[in-house]
C-alpha cells in the first residue's frame, strides 16, 4: 500500500471540504494511502464488503478466548431454548405478512 505524509501542512492548502471546523491559519498532518484495488472493488479476501474498512487482526489466544467466554457468562444473559428462538422468528416473520 503506498502511503504519503505530509507534516504541518497549511490548513489553507485543502479543499474546502476537509478545511471545515479547522482554524484557517492551522496547520494539520496529512496521511494518504491508496488501497487495494481489489478490495475496492470487492474482489479478494473480502468480496462483497467493499464499504466496510478491513482490520487485519491475529487469532485469539486460548486464554483470550476462555476470558471473553467468562466475560460473556459473567454477564447474565439469559439463554433462550430452540422453541422460544422459533417462536419469535415466527412471530416477527409474521409482522410482514400483515
Amino acid at each position: 500500500m503506498n502511503k504519503i505524509v505530509r507534516e504541518h501542512y497549511p490548513v489553507a492548502n485543502l479543499p474546502e471540504d476537509l478545511r471545515e471546523g479547522l482554524a484557517a491559519d492551522a496547520t494539520v498532518r496529512i496521511v494518504v494511502e491508496v488501497e487495494d484495488a481489489a478490495i475496492q472493488n470487492g474482489i479478494g479476501r473480502y468480496p462483497g464488503f467493499k464499504d466496510f474498512p478491513m482490520v487485519e487482526r491475529k487469532p485469539m489466544s486460548i486464554a483470550d478466548t476462555l476470558e471473553a467466554i467468562r466475560k460473556y457468562k459473567a454477564e447474565g444473559r439469559p439463554s433462550v431454548s430452540v422453541e422460544e428462538a422459533v417462536s419469535r422468528i415466527r412471530e416477527l416473520r409474521d409482522e410482514w405478512d400483515d
